[in-house]
């Protein structure tokens, strides 16, 4: 089979020839139908995480070294299974699967949590084991996939990331998306995901912040109650001014020191942030800040393997509309991770074979 590979970072993904795998035990192969290019791929293509402050964490001081099959927003056929696999939960041969990438080890407190996605020595695909750029794929257990039931591959693959990781970081917010707007910082594929997200959920809306006028602009199409340029000198007072006196709850899909500032800036005494975007950087903050306004400061990673179902149910139940995408073929790899590199991408891309 063919994969398209990092076998060195920073460097072109290179095409690479594999036998197509054999699953074992209670393995699944799956036969690639959509693989999303996530801007967490870019990092892993890069090698490493900007901490802020001149420091990098580097994927392989976690064990994540070269060579790396990326995409962990995978859709696919079931093909065959291992011997110890339950046939029932694995479904029919020729099935169209979502699969769920963020497996742990399942052994450790997270996972017993049932939150494989925080574990402690995870096994997530497209990052650790092998992921969607490549003709087929090798899932650990049937548990790990929802059938599509009718829905579209290129339009379902973004669930398994953009979808889940802003499903369950707006979950954080309980009740509050239904009494104010949510700040969503970002309006890439996964701002564009969230405006949807919370429309499915009956929430009041979103106003979107964005650097990049074709992203706002992707952003009000999308439903956006309303759009702020974030490099604006007045954008803190924008929010502040189209919140109603302050944000109360702010959702950073960037994660990086000028938007985690300006979240903060923005807030409303009580106000709640969540952040899940890596892009990097640190920020400095005054404590008694914290309990005097007061503040909740919250990361979100990903999403569990019950919350990813829960999404595609209510896809399902309230016909969710999918984000903007554009399908390429395979072999595109390259030239879509460039289009990524430079900002181009509006929503997603979605690499078929």
């Amino acid at each position: 089979m063919r994969c398209y590979c990092v076998l060195h970072h920073g460097q072109p993904l290179e095409l690479v020839e594999r036998p197509i795998p054999e699953p074992q035990g209670t393995e699944v192969l799956i036969k690639v139908q959509a693989a999303g290019l996530c801007h967490t791929d870019l990092h892993l293509w890069e090698g490493h995480y900007d901490l802020g402050g001149g420091k990098k964490l580097a994927l392989a001081d976690r064990g994540i070294k070269p060579p790396l099959t990326l995409s962990h927003e995978i859709v696919g056929e079931v093909v065959s299974t291992g011997d110890r696999a339950d046939a029932t939960a694995a479904g029919p041969i020729g099935r169209s699967v979502l699969v769920h990438p963020w497996i742990g080890c399942g052994e450790c407190a997270a996972c017993r949590r049932g939150e494989e996605n925080i574990c402690i020595k995870p096994q997530s695909l497209g990052v650790v084991r092998p992921g969607g750029f490549a003709e087929y794929v090798i899932v650990p257990h049937p548990r790990y996939l929802i059938d599509l039931d009718g829905l579209d591959p290129a339009e379902a693959a973004p669930l398994a990331c953009a979808g889940v990781t802003t499903y369950s970081a707006l979950k954080k917010f309980g009740p509050r998306i239904q009494d104010d707007p949510v700040v969503v910082i970002g309006a890439g594929g996964l701002g564009l995901m969230a405006i949807e997200v919370l429309k499915a959920l009956g929430g009041k809306g979103a106003i979107v912040v964005d650097i990049d006028a074709r992203k706002r602009e992707a952003a009000l199409a999308a439903g956006a109650l309303a759009v702020i340029d974030a490099k604006a000198a007045d954008a803190a007072p924008q929010i502040i001014a189209a919140t109603g006196g302050g944000a109360r709850v702010v959702l950073d899909l960037v994660g990086a020191t000028p938007t985690v500032t300006l979240a903060t800036a923005s807030c409303a005494r009580g106000g709640h942030i969540v952040v899940c975007g890596l892009m990097g950087g640190d920020i400095t903050l005054s404590l008694p800040v914290i309990p005097m306004r007061p503040l909740t400061l919250q990361g979100s990673y990903v999403g569990s393997l019950d919350e990813l179902r829960e999404l595609v149910a209510l896809v399902r139940r309230t016909r969710m509309k999918p984000i903007p995408f554009s399908r390429r073929p395979m072999a595109d790899a390259n030239a879509a991770l460039k289009q990524l590199i430079d900002g181009q991408v509006v929503g997603r891309t979605i690499l078929v074979p």
